[in-house]
């Protein structure tokens, strides 16, 4: 071997031991990388997604009419287990998540079947609220976490609010999810819809089956009747039956047997 070969083979090892060593240092970095928790880059359980699908075609002329940003009043009429809560639940969320509304307001007549009042239950105005709005605070539940919830709540993301309350106030950029309206006046019917502000939508549920008002006092059929004498843009009124409850088929039976 030459002196110019010795050089060159001692070259050769010195770049070969330099590769051994950064293939070292690499597997080193990559296992101590593997033995240590990134709390940044952790996975994080994504929310569910919130999706309107149909199962009927009146809930699909629901959903339809849940999607038109041109029609701020949506009426969803039917029985009990038709998914128009439900429906419209999930389209004011759906507009909350995406950012398309600020807040979603929650209201009913709070008239329950032994015609209990605010003033029989502690607690503030949410508290007494609750056993009428826990319907739709159970849909938000399969969306939310309890506490997302409670949170929401207290920043007034979601408001809470009784339908005799409503009066006098102008809702910007929200959702007016009205359920079981049935139970309204038409005075009370008249004064909601006009609470509606810009960038806002109403959406008005009911059975009319299930009312507690008579006939010439129910804000919802007074509602309906004259939107079939008086056609009006911007209002859309969605008729759902028995062939639309999907909750359990025993309900059309159930309600086949109360008449």
């Amino acid at each position: 071997m030459t002196i110019g070969d010795h050089h060159l083979s001692r070259a050769r090892g010195s770049k070969a031991q330099q590769r051994r060593n950064n293939s070292n240092h690499i597997s080193n970095h990559i296992s101590n990388q593997e033995n240590t928790i990134d709390f940044h880059q952790a996975t994080r359980i994504k929310s569910r997604p919130i999706e309107l699908k149909p199962r009927t075609a009146a809930q699909e002329r629901l959903v339809l009419a849940l999607l038109d940003d041109s029609l701020p009043v949506v009426v969803a009429v039917g029985p009990a287990g038709t998914g128009k809560s439900y429906l419209v639940m999930l389209a004011a969320l759906r507009d909350l998540r995406a950012g398309r509304c600020d807040r979603v307001v929650l209201t009913r007549p709070a008239v329950a079947v032994e015609d209990e009042r605010h003033g029989f239950l502690p607690g503030d105005l949410v508290r007494k609220m609750e056993p009428w709005t826990r319907p739709l605070l159970d849909i938000m539940k399969e969306f939310y976490h309890p506490r997302e919830v409670a949170r929401m709540i207290d920043d007034e993301i979601i408001e809470i609010s009784p339908l005799a309350f409503m009066r006098g106030r102008t809702f910007k950029n929200a959702w007016i999810v009205a359920d079981e309206m049935q139970n309204a006046t038409p005075n009370q019917m008249k004064m909601l819809l006009t609470r509606i502000g810009s960038g806002s939508r109403i959406a008005i549920t009911g059975d009319v089956e299930q009312a507690d008002r008579t006939t010439t006092n129910n804000g919802l059929l007074d509602l309906v009747a004259r939107l079939e004498r008086h056609p009006t843009k911007g209002l859309e009124v969605c008729q759902l039956g028995s062939r639309d409850i999907q909750r359990h088929p025993i309900i059309d039976s159930v309600l086949r047997v109360y008449g």
